[in-house]
This record gives C-alpha cells, structure tokens and sequence, in this order.
C-alpha cells in the first residue's frame, strides 16, 4: 500500500475537449509538474492547492494537500512538516525542470469548510494559514488566492502562462469530493512522517 506521506505524481492523465489542451487531474495527496503547456485540474473542498510558476521558463505545477490533524501547531510539528513536505516535492520537481527559485510565483486556492466533520477541527483554516506562511518564509509571492469560505471550488490552472479559472461548487452533487478527502483524512491520520526532501537550490 503507498505511504500517505509519499506525495506522488498524478496519473490521471486526459485530452481537455473544452481547452484542446493535454490535462492532469489532481486528486487529494497529488502533484504534477508541466513544461508542455498542460492543463492542471483539481477539486478542492477543506484541501488546499498551490499552483507554482517560473514566470519566465514556462514551467508549473499544482499539489492538492491537507495538513493531518496531530494536535501540534507549531513549525515542527507533524502536521506543519507534512505541510513543508508537501510544497517541497512540488517545487523541487519545478527546479529539476529548470525553474529557478528567485522566479517563481504562487496562486493558492482552497480551504473551504465544506465537511462537518473537518470543518469543526478547523483544517480548512489551518491548510491556508499553513500555504500563506510557508510561502512568505520561502520569499515566494502569492500573486492570487481565494481560501476559506464555505463552498468546494474546481481549479483549472495553465501553468505555461500563470492563468487560473475557478469555479465555485455551490452544489455539489456527487460525493465523490468529500469521500476522497475523508479517505486521505484517514490515510494521514494513521501515518508517520518520514524524513526531509533535499531542496534543489
């Protein structure tokens, strides 16, 4: 079984008949990265997303992460290192493909209270404290956000020229959304986290 804390690459790969373009959806504990002019998709509901750019190498990419609920709030807690851990894959992914850190830009999104039985311990609130704070200590500026409220949004995201559509889900009709995020809810709850990322610099 993969380890909750092993970030990995999304494999949902499609051909985008409204955008004509190559897309990757992004599920709960995903990530990609594109220098192909892709389109990047997720569904957000108490999960957040950072979509992260080198405004001049045309390379991007997105997560879709949650901080586990350990109890701990501070920087080295459990849940702020999964956190870390979560934006580190992310932009060491960009850096191997040639994105340099001093260019690159953050459109973040997500942490809405859209689950009652997520939105009483708060995670919503403290994923988009937690993408606000790691980026201002990493100098990496938040160009564009829409956190919090009460509504799951869709993100579509082009990473090639930084454009960001998002569509807010005020009526959610399957329950696919929220049974994907308590699933990764549970899959972090029962998990440790292993070691540090080496950063590319």
């Amino acid at each position: 079984m993969r380890h909750a804390y092993d970030e990995h690459l999304a494999s949902n790969r499609y051909y985008d008949r409204n955008f004509l373009l190559d897309a990757a959806k992004i599920l709960p504990g995903e990530y990609f990265v594109s220098d192909q002019g892709m389109l990047l998709v997720t569904v957000l509901g108490s999960c957040v997303a950072a979509c992260i750019r080198d405004t001049e190498a045309g390379v991007g990419g997105m997560n879709h992460f949650m901080l586990p609920d350990d109890g701990g709030r501070g920087a080295v807690s459990a849940s702020a290192r999964y956190g870390t851990y979560a934006m580190e894959v992310l932009i060491n992914h960009l850096l191997k493909l040639g994105a340099r850190r001093n260019r690159l830009e953050a459109k973040v999104f997500g942490g809405g209270a859209v689950m009652a039985t997520l939105s009483s311990s708060n995670v919503g609130v403290r994923n988009a404290e937690f993408v606000l704070e790691y980026l201002k200590t990493e100098k990496i500026p938040v160009v564009a956000k829409d956190l919090l409220d009460s509504y799951p949004r869709k993100v579509y995201y082009f990473p090639a020229n930084g454009r960001v559509l998002v569509k807010k889900l005020h009526r959610v009709h399957n329950e696919t959304l929220f049974s994907r995020e308590r699933d990764y809810k549970d899959r972090l709850a029962g998990s440790k986290v292993e070691g540090d990322v080496e950063l590319f610099v």
